[in-house]
Order: structure tokens, then sequence, then C-alpha cells
């Protein structure tokens, strides 16, 4: 009997324990989230980004144009979340911009902008950037192969239409001046060595032909320098004082150093007073243009250096932060300035 009654209630208890029909016990479903795990749930999208580092390095950190940029570049990257933003200067110096080459992807920055002083440094830059995994943007001058094709998505400047109108404006400022006598002589300054000026001198002379065809080919003069003001100066004595037949100077160059560089060479050589220079940039002509005397270099195609900047570093921040591919070309306009009109023009700059 006792035997019997026990083997009934071990019969009662494995129904409740196995028994059909009964729920699974709490641990054997998935656990409930509790106020504890929430976090954890979220983690993927709480996780903050990975400290974004841009290095901005530029082959004449010393020019106006480029602490600019630089400014720009780095309030925008700080603006989208960057950590930092490092400005280097690579002088004009091949070897000094494949040191801070190196040295960035060395110290593991996030992505890199680059003006490099000799193109022929693209393709060993862009290769130095892909091996190490970072973004390349070029600005100002492009990177391109052998063959003259970009390698690298590029923010620069229209410079065969910005060089259209500064020929256009030269060539009526000539006319109403009445400087096309046979002592007058057109002198372009050209950086051929840098792709993104080779445009800017072929709008000049193509406006200039355009409004002036019957200019005597003997009065008409080239001279290569490598952007700096120094460089300029030098290129443009020579032709002045190779051709003392030539007492009126109409001067157009790529950019603001050119000009500035040509008028000192003209003022050296007293002939200012009857000359015109044109420039590309407005960094500089804004200071000739607030001295109380008269300077030659009367214009230049203004360009904000700030668009520059902030675009190439808005593009690098929307790859970095989004993933957003970053557009292959962006040129930013110009417009022609001169003592009249450019505090209006320039705004906050002109100071």
């Amino acid at each position: 009997m006792k035997k019997a009654i026990a083997l009934a209630l071990a019969l009662v208890l494995a129904l409740g324990m196995f028994g059909c029909g009964s729920q699974p016990t709490q641990s054997s479903a998935p656990a409930a989230p509790s106020e504890s795990a929430a976090p954890s749930e979220s983690k993927p999208e709480e996780t903050p980004k990975k400290d974004i580092v841009i290095a901005g390095i530029y082959k004449a950190g010393d020019q106006q144009w480029f602490i600019g940029e630089g400014e720009a570049a780095k309030a925008k990257s700080l603006e989208m979340g960057a950590k930092d933003f490092m400005f280097i200067d690579a002088k004009m110096n091949p070897d000094t911009y494949l040191q801070a080459l190196d040295n960035a992807i060395t110290q593991g920055v996030s992505g890199i902008l680059v003006c490099v002083p000799d193109q022929k440094l693209s393709a060993v830059t862009v290769q130095k950037c892909k091996d190490a995994g970072i973004p390349v943007i070029a600005a100002d001058d492009q990177l391109l192969d052998e063959n003259g094709k970009m390698i690298a998505p590029w923010v620069g400047i229209d410079g065969k239409a910005i060089g259209v109108a500064v020929g256009e404006w030269t060539a009526n400022y000539v006319n109403e001046n009445k400087m096309t006598g046979d002592d007058c002589g057109v002198l372009y300054l050209t950086m051929d060595q840098v792709s993104s000026c080779v445009p800017r001198t072929e709008g000049q002379m193509e406006s200039w032909n355009k409004i002036l065809p019957d200019w005597k080919k003997e009065n008409v003069f080239k001279s290569d320098y490598n952007g700096e003001q120094d460089k300029a100066y030098n290129a443009a004595a020579g032709i002045f004082t190779a051709n003392p037949q030539i007492k009126k100077w109409i001067v157009m160059t790529p950019n603001d150093e050119g000009a500035a560089g040509a008028t000192r060479a003209l003022e050296a050589a007293g002939l200012d007073k009857d000359a015109v220079v044109c420039g590309i940039g407005g960094y500089l002509a804004k200071l000739e243009f607030a001295k109380a005397e008269s300077s030659a270099f009367k214009a230049t195609a203004f360009i904000n250096y700030v668009d520059v900047g902030a675009y190439s570093a808005e593009n690098m921040m929307n790859f970095l932060n989004n993933g957003t591919e970053i557009p292959m070309e962006f040129k930013t306009p110009a417009v022609m300035i001169t003592k009249e009109n450019y505090k209006e023009i320039m705004k906050d700059q002109a100071e």
C-alpha cells in the first residue's frame, strides 16, 4: 500500500513539472530586456565616431591665399565635428611636402587636403594615401596622372572663364585710355608648370585678341614664374629691361603675387605711372587699392578663398561622417574688382 501511494505522488510531481500543456519557464525563454539592459541594445547608435583629424598641406602656407583657405577649412572641419585640423606649410619645396605627407599619414589623420608644390608629385600623393586608406582632396591645383587626367577629387576655380574676364577688363581699359600705340606692350606672366593656371592665361589671351585683334605681335611678351611674388618681380623686370622701346606696359598674371611682383618691378624701372596690371585673387590687390597714392595694380578677379577652403573641408567631413561620395570637381566663380568697388564686393575681407 505504501509503495502504491509513493508511486502516485511521484507521478503527480512528474506531471506538475513536465506534463502536457504546461508553459515554458522564464529561464527557457529569451531574456526580457530590463531597464539596465536597454542601453546595450542602442549601443551601435550611441557609439561616438572615431575622433576625426584633418590635415591641410598647402604648397605656400605663408601666402595670404593659403592662410585664408586653411583657416576656412579648419573652421568648417571643426564646425562639422572634427577634433582637430592640422595646417601644414610645404614651403614650395617637394621634399618638405613629401615629409609633411608622410608625417600626416604616420599620425593617422582621417583625411588630407593638399595643394602640391609640384604636380609631378600627384601620383605618389594619391598612392601613399590609398595605401594608408586615407581619403585625399586636391585644393587649387589638381592631382593629375601622366596624361593630365584628374586622379583625385578637386576644388578650385574656373580658370578659363576667370582668365577671359581678366582679358576683357584689361583690353577695355587699354582702349578707354588709348594705350594702343607702338610704344605699348602687353606682358603675360605665366605659370605653365601649374595645370590650373594655364587656362587662366589662355582665357586672358583669348579675350584680349578678340577685343584687340590688330595688336602687334612683336609687342606681346611672355615670362614664366612659379607663383611667388619675388619670382614674378624677376620675370617681369627682365622683360622690362630687355625692351626699352616699350614705354607703357599692360601686364596680366595668373595670381595676385604675380601682379604685385610686376607692379614692384614697374615701380623700380620708373614705368608704373603709365602702366596697368591685372591679377587674379584679390587678397593682395586690396592692399594696393587701399593706398592713398595710385598704383599700377588696377584690377583683379576676386576669388573667395573661403569658398575653396570651406567646400573642400565640407566634402571631406561629409564623407568621413556619413560616407557621402566626394564630388570629383567643384569650381568657384570670380568677379572683377577695382579700387572703386572692392570694399562692397569683398565685404569682411576688404580690410
